[in-house]
């Protein structure tokens, strides 16, 4: 983790200097990432690719106020995610997700033998669910698990992009989980992969 941000740090004093090679550098390295992230508010890829696009000229032309108190990519998702909520709101419509994977959300044992016809029509279904849940999902708990489960984020990191307490965020994530676990009709605690709702009274 220090090695990528100091990584970017370096691209980032270079670009703050005038140097549009470095910037187009973290470019590269984030438009992946951060298209993956609007694909779950947004159905049409062309919005996708027009706010993936806004969000690197607002990151650009913010970059000399970027005082580096955050990560990057941090600071980059929380302008991303900003962009696409201020797309949603104009044009007035609930954020949808296009190719959900639910393998980090339910059990190996729920999706065994998938290439049954039975088991691809119940994944189908389930993925449908799930993208209906996420839709439904206020926007904060819906933020907070999709950077965790989709993006793999630290508490801390989802805490910095979204200006809340880390124990907001466990919070948030553990409302959100609980709610996707009963429209799966998943036992509480089988969440693959991340703490269970359960682990949350633990304190991990």
């Amino acid at each position: 983790m220090a090695e990528r941000q100091d990584a970017d740090q370096i691209l980032v004093d270079k670009a703050q200097k005038g140097d549009k090679r470095a910037f187009d550098l973290l470019v590269l390295k984030y438009q992946h990432r951060v298209a993956t992230v609007i694909t779950r508010y947004l159905r049409d890829q062309d919005a996708v690719a027009d706010i993936v696009q806004e969000a690197f000229i607002k990151a650009y032309r913010a970059l000399p106020n970027f005082r580096g108190d955050s990560a990057f990519y941090s600071w980059l998702y929380r302008i991303a995610i900003n962009c696409a909520n201020s797309h949603l709101d104009a044009s007035r419509r609930r954020p949808s997700q296009d190719g959900v994977d639910i393998d980090g959300l339910v059990s190996a044992d729920e999706l065994m033998d998938l290439a049954t016809p039975d088991r691809l029509l119940a994944r189908e279904q389930m993925e449908q669910r799930l993208q209906r849940t996420l839709n439904a999902l206020p926007e904060d708990l819906r933020v907070a698990v999709t950077l965790r489960e989709f993006e793999g984020l630290s508490y801390e990191d989802i805490a910095r992009i979204m200006d809340s307490p880390v124990g907001t965020v466990r919070s948030r994530i553990f409302r959100a989980r609980e709610a996707i676990e009963v429209a799966l009709e998943v036992p509480v605690g089988v969440t693959k992969g991340r703490a269970r709702p359960t682990d949350f009274a633990r304190g991990e």
